[in-house]
């Protein structure tokens, strides 16, 4: 975990302006014991199904498997498949198991790549409103909601997932070192937002840091920082790359979860947005901007962002430009209102679900680069919905083309980090070399793409980094 020092926030986020008080020594201390607490709540989740299997050898071999290979429209013929260590070592007549070779028989069922979910919050997923707001709400019990939320997420076939935005750079250290079961995190960190953004996270009680010297609890936990002016975002795109971000998500419109700004607004200058993508491209990743309408997304490409989150409110002309700019939209397609919305979110989310319809097909349409992911916030059990899901996109898409999408295509997305990609390896295929991220199906995706949307039933094998979470 290292030394609790290295995740003190900067003096601008803590409060602790011109010696003021004493909240960066409370906030160190915070995150000391965010660890210990993480892997006491983690261990029973971990001991059980989400435990990867030991065994003495490091060679799997999956015996008479047909391949969905993450592009081809066709399954391959009955073959095997070797994996050795992280890597998928063989397939076909190379891959010969040795005496001690762990040996699972396929029996003609289809082995294909692990889910990608290009749009997650691990941690604002696991919360409701009520508990991000509430003054007992610690990092380390937000650690503890994201733990949980990610051993059930690699449960549920999602070998990797990109985390845009919340607390996820300990729980990740957790995963990594094999301390808790979950999936590969690319993570964004805290959301970057102006003043009133998207991202403004505060209590109505929660003045400005500016002038009242106190940092909101969302900044403290580590959900988001709020800045304003070049210098500011620069530090604050800073402060999220030495924290592990893979890449920056900035908030340059308005929001449905959020209390403060319409949905219409656009956000940031375009200098104040240049400024993250400067200190993202210098760190050699990107920025990735939470946004809606035609005015924002067109500002945010103007500035150099590479990828779009969201853009149910974009026109064909915008689409366009970003099909001729090679501009990723990461988009999700939303459900409908629930009763237990606010009234206020309920209304946002009208213009947004009724936009879906049109943009999906329009982008496919147009030929610009899509991205898929859930996007679920503040509604804990709307996670075991994350496979379901995928179903929506069945109204424009082909189950070949579904399966491409939420595994080779949304592994491209990741790869735009660059140098800052968490982990070495190619993903999202099964094709020799590549990262053993692997799903034994029961049954045919291609012939019936409703199969994934029961991974307890229907996922026989679940394999992460070489290691198998589920199966024999």
């Amino acid at each position: 975990m290292g030394d609790a020092g290295e995740h003190q926030r900067p003096l601008r986020h803590t409060g602790q302006l011109n010696g003021e008080g004493s909240m960066g020594a409370k906030l160190t201390a915070m995150y000391g014991v965010v660890a210990v607490a993480l892997l006491m709540a983690a261990a029973p989740v971990v001991a059980q199904d989400g435990q990867a299997a030991t065994s003495e050898t490091n060679e799997t071999l999956f015996q008479n498997v047909r391949i969905f290979d993450g592009t081809s429209p066709r399954l391959s013929e009955p073959t095997n498949v070797l994996v050795r260590g992280n890597l998928i070592a063989a397939i076909g007549g190379e891959a010969r198991p040795t005496a001690s070779t762990k040996v699972i028989q396929g029996s003609g069922r289809t082995l294909m790549p692990g889910l990608i979910d290009a749009h997650v919050h691990l941690a604002f997923g696991a919360l409701t409103m009520a508990e991000l707001a509430s003054p007992d709400l610690t990092p380390a019990k937000a650690g503890e909601a994201a733990a949980a939320n990610a051993t059930q997420t690699l449960m549920r076939g999602f070998t990797t997932v990109r985390d845009v935005g919340g607390p996820i750079f300990e729980v990740k250290k957790l995963i990594d070192t094999g301390r808790v079961a979950g999936p590969r995190i690319w993570p964004s960190g805290p959301t970057i937002s102006q003043t009133s953004g998207h991202g403004d996270y505060r209590t109505p009680g929660e003045g400005p840091r500016r002038w009242t010297g106190k940092a909101s609890q969302a900044e403290l936990l580590g959900a988001g920082y709020i800045a304003d002016g070049r210098p500011e975002v620069l530090a604050a795109t800073r402060e999220a790359l030495r924290g592990g971000a893979s890449q920056i998500k900035l908030m340059a419109g308005g929001g449905t979860s959020s209390a403060y700004d319409p949905l219409d607004v656009t956000q940031y200058t375009l200098d104040e947005m240049k400024a993250a993508v400067e200190a993202a491209e210098d760190w050699g990743t990107y920025v990735a901007v939470h946004a809606y309408t035609p005015r924002a997304v067109r500002r945010a490409i103007e500035a150099g962002v590479l990828v779009i989150e969201h853009g149910q409110l974009l026109d064909e002309d915008t689409l366009k430009l970003m099909a001729q700019r090679g501009i990723w939209l990461s988009l999700q397609r939303l459900q409908d209102s629930t009763p237990d919305m606010t009234a206020q979110r309920r209304e946002k989310r009208e213009p947004l679900i009724e936009g879906q319809e049109r943009v999906w097909p329009l982008a496919k349409k147009l030929g610009v680069k899509l991205a898929w992911g859930t996007d679920f916030l503040f509604d804990p059990q709307q996670n075991a919905q994350q496979n379901a899901y995928i179903l929506r996109l069945k109204t424009w898409f082909s189950s070949a083309e579904i399966l491409k999408l939420v595994t080779h295509d949304n592994a491209q997305l990741l790869a735009l980090s660059g140098l800052r990609s968490p982990y070495r390896g190619e993903l999202g295929v099964v094709r020799k070399g590549a990262l053993a991220d692997l799903i034994l199906v029961n049954g045919d995706p291609l012939a019936n793409i409703d199969l994934v949307a029961d991974p307890e039933r229907n996922f026989a094998v679940i394999m992460k980094d070489g290691k198998i979470y589920k199966g024999q």
